[in-house]
């Protein structure tokens, strides 16, 4: 009995710690309102504040939220600044481009990375040791899924041979958009360029679908990046007006009507990214926490835009799938 009320001892001696202390965390995104960084209004940001209100945060309690959305533009040392103003215990921040543009900013402050493969993105050099003031998850598997994913939509589109590939500048200049286009040569694909650029909006979505219209591709990839995600239901539309079968990056996309994905849970890894903020705010050394990395991928395809584009899923396809939506 006196063994296990020392253990409940230790157990609870960290939160009740907690409860005395106030943490003040930062929330970054390039194109999320600040409005919607809260738990009904995104799928990362909620799963995040969810979960750390399960772990014993509450804003407005022992916890001090601040909110910052780059609103789609490019982001520069002023908009660092003014986050670092607010003198965060730790920012937590949706994409590794605008986590290089905080980093360049501070070395003190604790960073939670939620993006792409950031080796890929010469953020750090090594996942298991990212050292410095930095740690995260990673929404994909680096460039080896974009070759992943092209081949699921060759199989899905057998007879498309020109792929554009709708990505930020910045995404389609990295090693992902020279990795897009090596995985289509293998394959028989010409995957070519659409580049969103700044401010990042509806406005600007507009433009690059109409940029298409001269030249049609046969098939459109979508990069798995924060401004698409925001932009999700208004990238479905404009695919679905532009009747060109499409490659999304998450789940999100295919149940507002996308065609097909082969995505992480973005929740789950929000979690994980809570859980490293948890870690962190217990005394742990961002760099010494790996990078959490997906080991698990589903494959959802909607029929029923398939049907409106007079498209046949293959059954070998069907088959593989974890989610049809009828």
């Amino acid at each position: 009995m006196r063994r296990r009320a020392v253990i409940v001892g230790v157990l609870l001696a960290p939160m009740t710690a907690l409860s005395q202390q106030t943490f003040r965390l930062a929330l970054v995104s390039p194109t999320t309102p600040a409005t919607d960084m809260n738990e009904a209004g995104s799928p990362i940001f909620g799963a995040l504040l969810l979960t750390l209100r399960e772990l014993g945060y509450s804003e407005g309690q022992n916890l001090v939220v601040g909110r910052y959305s780059g609103q789609g533009r490019t982001l520069n040392s002023v908009f660092a600044d003014e986050i670092i103003a607010f003198k965060p215990d730790l920012i937590f921040v949706v994409s590794v481009r605008l986590a290089r543009v905080l980093k360049a900013a501070t070395n003190d402050v604790p960073m939670v990375v939620y993006g792409s493969d950031p080796v890929a993105l010469g953020l750090i050099t090594n996942l298991a040791h990212p050292g410095g003031n930095l740690t995260g998850v990673v929404v994909d598997a680096g460039v080896e899924i974009e070759s992943k994913r092209l081949e699921l939509l060759r199989e899905a589109v057998p007879s498309a041979s020109r792929v554009a590939y709708l990505a930020p500048r910045s995404m389609w200049e990295s090693s992902f958009g020279t990795g897009a286009q090596v995985a289509g040569r293998r394959i028989g694909l010409s995957v070519v360029g659409v580049a969103i650029e700044s401010p990042a909006g509806e406005t600007e979505y507009r433009r690059a679908f109409a940029s298409m219209s001269t030249d049609a591709p046969d098939a459109l990839f979508i990069a798995d990046t924060e401004e698409n995600l925001t932009y999700r239901r208004l990238i479905v539309e404009l695919a679905r007006e532009a009747r060109l079968p499409t490659f999304y990056p998450f789940r999100e996309f295919v149940a507002v009507g996308g065609l097909m994905t082969y995505a992480v849970d973005l929740e789950d890894l929000a979690r994980h990214g809570a859980g490293a903020i948890h870690a962190i705010f217990r005394g742990a050394k961002p760099g010494d926490i790996p990078f959490w990395q997906p080991s698990a991928f589903s494959l959802a395809i909607n029929l029923k835009t398939a049907a409106a584009l007079g498209l046949t899923i293959p059954p070998t396809l069907l088959a593989r799938a974890d989610e049809v939506i009828e």
